[in-house]
């Protein structure tokens, strides 16, 4: 295929992970309970912050802040690939896969900076603690956000504006499950030393070193303070406060780890389909389950929403026989 055939590629093929039936129709059902209880386990946690007084705290304002993250960032890929599965139809328009490139990656490095603010707030909370509301006020929170998802945006601008730039695509088969940086770059029939120059200094120092730096030296803090706490009750009860976003960051970090810490010409595409399906899949589900089944605020908070239901519901009823016997009297 010469340089003018594959210029003129208008879309591409995502390929998915295996052509045989019986196994599409498995994937397509774990994938959409996965993304069910993604939806659902986010969407629960936004709101039960948004309504609960007792959750407007900096933690958990940083915790609604990822669970829009999560849902965004499953809407743009699982929602694809369920899509793509129902309808048959695996093309996408290359402006299209560009843009989900873009999205993709400005909503990972937002969640990396997300997760490094919230270690700063733990590391407020156990090693300045009498200094928490001080420090952790409203106008820093909000600030914080911001950079977060600011950051993250104007960094993924220029490898946005360096794959838009590609012209000449020796296949337009995406070996993947939706539209990633790597299998696209491994396309390219242009040069991309440049491009992949910025994403392994720029791209890895910005939205990997640097919030993975923040992370690690909040919890070396962290975890001196606990070690100095003498009663052993007092030390696992310290340690349990930051164990949820702690475990998050593992997931988050180790998938991440193996889906693009390598030059992208060593990548295993196979073998990266399932670590890219684990960091928009899996971990996006795993984070409002860790921060409801290990956090006793959120569990209180849902109990609360419960109680407040039912007896309104019992009142409504109470109401209306209430008229219905003053209507039969």
């Amino acid at each position: 295929m010469d340089d003018r055939n594959v210029s003129t590629i208008t879309y591409f093929i995502i390929t998915g992970i295996s052509g045989q039936p019986s196994f599409q129709l498995l994937l397509f059902l774990l994938i959409l309970l996965i993304f069910i209880i993604t939806l659902g386990g986010n969407a629960i946690i936004f709101l039960l912050v948004c309504l609960d007084h007792h959750l407007h705290t900096p933690m958990y304002f940083f915790l609604a802040n990822l669970s829009i993250l999560d849902i965004s960032c499953s809407t743009i890929t699982i929602l694809n690939i369920l899509t793509s599965f129902l309808s048959g139809d695996n093309t996408v328009s290359v402006l299209k896969c560009l843009v989900q490139i873009f999205a993709f990656l400005s909503l990972t490095c937002d969640e990396l900076l997300l997760l490094a603010a919230m270690s700063y707030d733990r590391y407020v909370a156990i090693c300045r603690p009498l200094h928490y509301h001080l420090v952790m006020n409203s106008k820093l929170c909000v600030l914080l956000a911001s950079l977060c998802w600011g950051c993250g945006f104007l960094e993924s601008i220029p490898t946005f504006m360096g794959i838009f730039k590609l012209t000449c695509y020796e296949s337009d088969k995406v070996d993947h499950l939706y539209c990633d940086i790597v299998p696209v770059l491994k396309l390219s029939c242009s040069d991309t030393s440049f491009l992949q120059l910025y994403i392994l200094t720029v791209g890895v120092i910005v939205c990997g070193f640097t919030p993975f730096a923040l992370t690690f030296i909040s919890y070396i803090f962290i975890i001196t303070t606990i070690l100095s706490i003498r009663s052993s009750s007092g030390r696992r009860k310290t340690f349990y406060t930051c164990s949820s976003h702690l475990t998050v960051v593992i997931c988050l970090y180790s998938s991440l780890v193996f889906q693009y810490l390598r030059p992208i010409s060593s990548i295993n595409l196979g073998s990266s389909k399932y670590f890219s399906l684990f960091n928009v899949a899996a971990v996006p589900m795993l984070n409002p389950l860790i921060y409801s089944l290990k956090n006793k605020d959120v569990k209180a908070a849902i109990r609360r929403k419960i109680n407040i239901s039912v007896v309104s519901i019992n009142n409504q009823d109470h109401t209306e026989n209430n008229k219905t016997l003053k209507i039969l009297i």
